[in-house]
């Protein structure tokens, strides 16, 4: 709902005469200058999130690879627990990064709309709304794919990056609201530390990697719609700036 809300915002706009739209006058031209740059905002938060999403995917999918072959003995296999485990401590310390950047973001979400006409100001007002709404979700989105378990304590945080990224799979159900990427990371320790591994134990970690992987198959089709979406916006406003 937030995406198709945003995207009827921005569509409401653009799809404007260009005699008609408020943007497109010389004088607004600071202000689609703003536009563009949080256009850029966004499309560099949605890249950092595609990237810890896809490097995430990939190491579950080799050591999926891993766990189905078993040639080595219990030993080996923990060793690559223990590699997995050091690749999530790299999405984690990107995604930190990420937030230390979302903060500086936040503080620019701003536009000076002093002694302009009200038609402007609401769509200018409206259009920073959308920007705000989307990095929120975006934060969501990192901390969910971080396994913070602080997103456990936010109402329905897979509901809500479900609704933006319009995956197929991801519903609004109590086992749709839990983070598996934290659930994932909380299994992997307790194996690492493991001296006898049993072949259930095996199963249950093999289990939820699938499970893993095909949450983020969800949400890598999800913000690769996304991005799509954002590029357009770009567009859009590099249109009206040139017109």
């Amino acid at each position: 709902m937030a995406c198709k809300i945003c995207m009827i915002l921005w569509k409401s706009c653009f799809n404007c005469p260009s005699s008609n739209n408020p943007l497109s006058q010389e004088s607004q031209e600071k202000w689609v200058d703003e536009l563009l740059d949080g256009s850029l905002r966004l499309l560099d938060v949605c890249t950092a999130a595609k990237d810890s999403l896809l490097y995430t995917k990939e190491c579950a999918r080799e050591l999926q690879s891993i766990i189905r072959r078993r040639r080595g003995g219990d030993m080996e296999l923990v060793t690559e627990v223990r590699k997995y485990l050091t690749s999530r401590k790299v999405v984690r310390n990107a995604i930190r990064k990420t937030f230390a950047n979302l903060k500086g973001i936040e503080k620019k979400c701003t536009f000076s709309t002093a002694n302009k006409d009200n038609q402007t100001v609401v769509l200018i007002n409206l259009l920073r709304e959308v920007e705000v709404v989307t990095l929120s979700i975006f934060e969501s989105l990192l901390s969910l794919i971080s396994g913070s378990r602080a997103t456990q304590s936010k109402l329905s945080s897979w509901s809500l990056v479900s609704k933006l990224m319009q995956t197929k799979r991801v519903s609004c159900t109590q086992e749709a609201d839990e983070n598996e990427y934290a659930k994932v990371d909380a299994e992997m320790q307790s194996f690492a530390l493991q001296k006898t591994i049993k072949s259930d134990n095996i199963d249950s970690l093999q289990n939820q990697l699938e499970k893993l992987e095909s949450r983020s198959q969800d949400l890598e089709e999800g913000l690769e719609s996304l991005f799509r979406r954002l590029i357009k916006i770009r567009v859009s406003l590099l249109n009206i700036l040139n017109h």
